[in-house]
């Protein structure tokens, strides 16, 4: 849930949060969000959020703790249907296609817009079992051959086949903290997602494993849409081509990734990125 209590004493009340500044749209949006509010019970935590996901791009969400960053990330693939208190309103569009019809089977959805989380999460089975898990239940392979090969090329593709290749039986969970986040990563793409989502995908992991991660971001990027949430404003700088700054729910500010850093038009935006709050 949103908590305003870190940053709203720090707003005056002549500060417009009325309307987003910047560049919301994008020429070729693999996703299409307008007018996304979100509530637990009665409390709002997203308000009136509009925004697209450029196809092949990188874009960060950043900004204070409790600020609807991550609740915003959840409805991407409908993961807040999992949490009864949440309501989702808006127009929410995988390509042409609006991921809240009744008609869309969320599991489905999920194996489209991917997600992966702040912690490792693998499954407690083998490496292999891992990755296969997803094409086995969604029925992408026919034969132990082509589940061979997709487990295969969904280790590369996350940087992490050269490494468990001769242990592949051995349990995910016996892997360290980034090679787990790495397998989850393999996950997520062995179902052939359009969309990743990633939540702090290398807060709980160390600076070497954390580049690795960031590596892996930007050539994952090639095939696929990536919206990350970060607390590390270094981090958005490093991974991502645009960058959204969120505050009490609303959409302060979007734009090309090197302009909302060197500069920024609202003046939260530029509180933020210069320390000032967060």
């Amino acid at each position: 849930m949103i908590d305003l209590s870190s940053s709203e004493s720090l707003v005056s009340d002549d500060i417009d949060l009325s309307k987003t500044v910047g560049e919301i749209y994008a020429d070729d949006a693999k996703m299409s969000m307008r007018n996304v509010n979100v509530f637990y019970d009665e409390k709002q935590a997203i308000d009136n959020v509009s925004l697209d996901l450029a196809r092949n791009q990188v874009t960060a969400l950043i900004g204070p703790s409790g600020c609807g960053k991550s609740t915003f990330l959840r409805c991407l693939n409908r993961m807040n249907d999992t949490i009864p208190i949440c309501r989702v309103e808006g127009d929410l569009r995988l390509e042409d296609e609006d991921i809240y019809a009744k008609k869309l089977d969320p599991v489905l959805l999920r194996a489209r817009v991917g997600m992966v989380f702040q912690k490792p999460n693998p499954f407690p089975k083998s490496i292999y079992d891992n990755v296969a898990y997803g094409p086995k239940i969604h029925g992408l392979a026919t034969n132990k051959a082509e589940l061979d090969e997709i487990v295969v090329s969904s280790l590369q593709r996350a940087g992490l086949f050269n490494e468990v290749k001769d242990r592949l039986d051995a349990p995910g969970t016996g892997l360290s903290g980034g090679q787990q986040q790495r397998l989850c990563i393999a996950r997520t793409i062995a179902v052939s997602p359009e969309v990743i989502l990633m939540d702090e995908p290398a807060s709980a992991l160390d600076p070497i494993a954390t580049a690795v991660i960031e590596e892996l971001i930007d050539e994952l990027r090639e095939k696929y849409t990536i919206a990350i949430v970060t607390h590390s404003m270094q981090q958005a700088a490093r991974v991502s081509q645009t960058t959204a700054y969120f505050h009490m729910g609303k959409l302060v500010e979007m734009g090309k990734t090197e302009q909302i850093f060197t500069n920024p038009v609202h003046e939260l935006t530029e509180n933020y990125i210069t320390g000032r709050f967060g």
